[in-house]
């Protein structure tokens, strides 16, 4: 039983990684039919053909694109992704200037968000069908609904512009007590956390409610069991998958929602650092943050999915 758990987690790392090559491919080839280039970008629209044709030699950008593919998918993997054609400096060291603030962004609305998701949603569906049940369905539905940019301008608009209680842009960079943090965090965090947090819940929701149809359910109950021991001890055990699942993707939803919010609070992070690159054209910064986000994707659906084989026996059968 060991060697299959074995043989079933090595078969979904090599399909991810095998993924992974798949998508190096795609966002490589979608960023090289973009509009323009940096040679562009950087001499304006009335430079000479010539001084083009100079430049983009300069910056490599004549050599054919499969050499170019090859050149950046292996220095990918050795961890050398190459050099930024705008500013001339190591992709890798730009990204590792910015990562850690994106990672203390993201972990701040993971800590807040996966506990408060998880109650809800547990208690959501204990409580089914009830005034409790209606409410908290129907307020993350409503949430759903909105998208990240109108929460973000809408608390920018009440919080900063209105109250005056929080700065309406957050760096990372000028903390220096607790409570300057959550003042510089507040407005970000409650951005990401009001639609990961009804995702999440939704879904968690949803995994213990179709446990608690089940018929084992129904022999918990005539032995007496409570409410509470039969969702904790008997049909929570049993959802673990699907909310590994529902925490999976609601945490990889951070990435497009990431996006958004570093723009819109100018926060200093590999997002904002992505767009730059857009607007720059500055291809291999673009090429590495869209492969590093990509990555991040990945790696939480397959650790779900490795959860899902762990929790549910049925899932190591073929």
């Amino acid at each position: 039983m060991n060697l299959l758990i074995l043989r079933l987690l090595a078969g979904r790392v090599v399909l991810a990684l095998f993924s992974l090559l798949v998508v190096s491919a795609i966002v490589f080839a979608i960023t090289a039919v973009l509009p323009g280039d940096a040679a562009e970008a950087q001499l304006g629209q009335e430079a000479t053909p010539e001084s083009l044709a100079a430049l983009r030699h300069q910056m490599g950008l004549d050599v054919p694109a499969p050499l170019r593919f090859w050149r950046w998918l292996s220095g990918l993997v050795a961890g050398q992704p190459g050099t930024s054609i705008v500013s001339g400096a190591p992709v890798a060291d730009m990204i590792a200037s910015r990562l850690p603030n994106s990672l203390l962004l993201a972990g701040i609305t993971a800590a807040i968000s996966v506990p408060v998701a998880l109650i809800l949603g547990i208690a959501s569906a204990m409580w089914r069908r009830s005034w409790f049940d209606r409410i908290v369905s129907s307020g993350a539905v409503a949430v759903v609904s909105v998208p990240e940019f109108l929460v973000a301008t809408l608390a920018v608009l009440v919080f900063a512009v209105q109250l005056h209680w929080l700065p309406a842009l957050s760096s990372a960079t000028s903390i220096e007590s607790v409570g300057q943090m959550l003042r510089m965090f507040a407005m970000p965090v409650l951005t990401l956390c009001c639609v990961t947090v009804a995702q999440m819940l939704r879904m968690t929701r949803a995994a213990v409610v179709d446990q608690l149809k089940a018929p084992y359910i129904e022999m918990v109950q005539l032995k007496g069991a409570s409410p509470t021991r039969m969702v904790l001890a008997h049909a929570l055990p049993n959802a673990i998958g699907p909310i590994a699942n529902a925490v999976a993707l609601s945490l990889s939803y951070l990435l497009g929602g990431v996006i958004i919010v570093e723009t819109i609070f100018n926060y200093p992070g590999i997002a904002s650092l992505m767009v730059d690159g857009v607007s720059q054209r500055d291809m291999p910064l673009v090429q590495t943050c869209a492969m590093l986000f990509c990555a991040v994707y990945l790696l939480l659906v397959t650790l779900a999915d490795l959860c899902s084989i762990v929790a549910n026996p049925r899932l190591r059968h073929r």
